[in-house]
């Protein structure tokens, strides 16, 4: 299996955009093949890699829950699903993009969801570095993309309700079950050392900070790729400092 990056964290500590940035250095290093999986309903991870989702699999799931003879005759639920996933996937500059949505309908998803959970599975299998844009609640990690990762990848602001809420992430990790070998905290817009003894207790490795980048804001603004961020920006220049951290691989 390739080595997946899941990206996590509460609304408004830039998540998004640390995965995205991550995503862009892996490219630029020439560190192999690259699935960016947005997988929070609530965020953009593609337009922030230039990149519009045109489908989604909550879409696609929703469709054969509802109407499961939409399968064609003589071929199986997983083969019909990879064949799906495949035409979903988008082809960006040096990555594929794969964009989970969010099943609305109020079809029957459990089966759905495992056969979808053995697709993932190939699907990641076949790249070298897959970087998920999770939500908070881990929801697809869970039940949909994959339930082990290289590093889970915290990203929060320094204040104590974001700190606390960094705690739960990692707790909930525990309580799903999910295999993650190393548990970053990447403190994101913030310029200082942190206090030691407010990173204690969290069970994260202290991975270091993004400060904060009025280049990106800019970019933000005019609705632009973080692709084409400069190469000299304040929160590239910091990411590649703590890097190898993020996405060394065993």
């Amino acid at each position: 299996m390739g080595c997946v990056i899941a990206m996590a964290g509460k609304g408004g500590t830039g998540k998004t955009t640390v995965a995205a940035l991550i995503v862009r250095m892996l490219r630029d290093a020439g560190s192999g093949s690259i699935l960016a999986v947005d997988a929070d309903p609530n965020s953009n991870l593609g337009e922030a890699l230039g990149l519009e989702a045109k489908e989604t699999i909550g879409r696609l799931l929703d469709d054969v829950a509802a109407r499961p003879q939409s399968v064609p005759p003589g071929m199986g639920k997983d083969a019909f699903l990879e064949y799906r996933v495949q035409t979903i996937l988008q082809e960006g500059e040096g990555f594929d993009l794969l964009v989970m949505g969010k099943p609305e309908g109020p079809g029957c998803y459990c089966y759905v969801n495992n056969v979808l959970r053995n697709v993932m599975a190939k699907l990641i299998e076949g790249y070298d570095y897959i970087v998920i844009d999770n939500e908070a609640g881990l929801e697809h990690l869970s039940r949909r993309t994959t339930r082990a990762a290289e590093a889970l990848v915290v990203v929060s602001d320094a204040g104590k309700v974001g700190l606390r809420s960094a705690k739960r992430i990692n707790t909930l990790a525990d309580e799903l079950g999910l295999k993650i070998a190393r548990r970053l905290l990447v403190l994101n817009r913030f310029e200082d050392s942190p206090d030691p003894e407010a990173l204690k207790g969290l069970g994260l490795e202290y991975a270091g900070n993004i400060p904060t980048d009025d280049s990106i804001t800019r970019i933000s603004l005019n609705g632009a790729s973080l692709m084409g961020l400069d190469k000299g920006a304040a929160s590239v220049l910091a990411l590649q400092k703590i890097g190898e951290k993020l996405w060394r691989c065993n």
